[in-house]
């Protein structure tokens, strides 16, 4: 397995769920990199996991001074860069009627701004002819209730593949984004008191056209597809990972 031997990667967010599934993908196709991220104990706990290829490096994707660090490090630690996945995400729940305006600026600061600045801030130390993964949400298509803003800001995401791969023809980086649907992540920690949680994943499950929910590999073997290769056909593509949530489910 090394579709991806030799190359170098950064994935933000890539101490739990969604992120550490793709970084994990990653190592097991042959690629090292770095793993970005905020909690230190995941990400100590993560880069164990992933062995000695990958390295951690704790920073916030919203400030724009941790995200020129992160990119400096990687490239002075492994020499270049090829794959980028701008997948932290997060933010409030709730309605037009009940998010404020300083939730607002989080969510929208962690969801869009980050990923924009992500590749902006990338590109000086990153290969022509590399690969960008951005990462949506089926939230971006359905109207999930109390996910209103973090559905805009998901569309937008979707979106900016498109521009970025405009933008970049030139130095021929390819910019697609993997759109997932429910996942089984920490995420629902967040969201869910414990005692609920297996009766909503099993809900979930109920209601996807697959019959299960979705797990970090399913979306990591997709990004090893984008961030290979074997996409070098693609650019300014969405590939909906959803379990077929956005078009097939009642």
């Amino acid at each position: 397995m090394s579709r991806l031997k030799n190359k170098v990667a950064v994935v933000t967010g890539g101490n739990s769920g969604i992120g550490f599934g793709i970084a994990r993908e990653f190592k097991n196709e042959g690629a090292k990199g770095v793993i970005v991220g905020r909690n230190q104990e995941t990400l100590d706990s993560s880069v164990a996991q992933l062995g000695d290829n990958f390295i951690a490096i704790n920073a916030d994707v919203t400030s724009l001074a941790d995200l020129e660090r992160v990119f400096k490090e990687t490239s002075e630690k492994f020499g270049k860069i090829d794959v980028i996945v701008a997948n932290a995400g997060g933010g409030a729940v709730g309605t037009v009627a009940t998010i404020g305006e300083a939730d607002y600026d989080k969510t929208m600061d962690l969801n869009l701004k980050s990923v924009y600045f992500t590749v902006q801030k990338a590109l000086p130390y990153m290969n022509d002819g590399g690969s960008i993964i951005l990462i949506g949400s089926n939230a971006a298509h359905r109207a999930y209730a109390n996910f209103t803003l973090y559905g805009a800001a998901k569309a937008a995401v979707i979106y900016l593949a498109k521009g970025f791969s405009s933008d970049l023809l030139d130095r021929k980086i390819r910019v697609n984004v993997i759109t997932p649907g429910t996942t089984d992540t920490p995420a629902f920690e967040k969201f869910v008191p414990a005692e609920q949680i297996e009766a909503v994943k099993t809900h979930f499950a109920s209601v996807m056209p697959t019959g299960r929910i979705g797990q970090p590999s399913d979306i990591g073997k997709t990004a090893v597809f984008l961030a290979s290769d074997d996409s070098s056909f693609m650019l300014g593509a969405e590939l909906l990972v959803d379990g077929g949530m956005t078009y097939l489910a009642k």
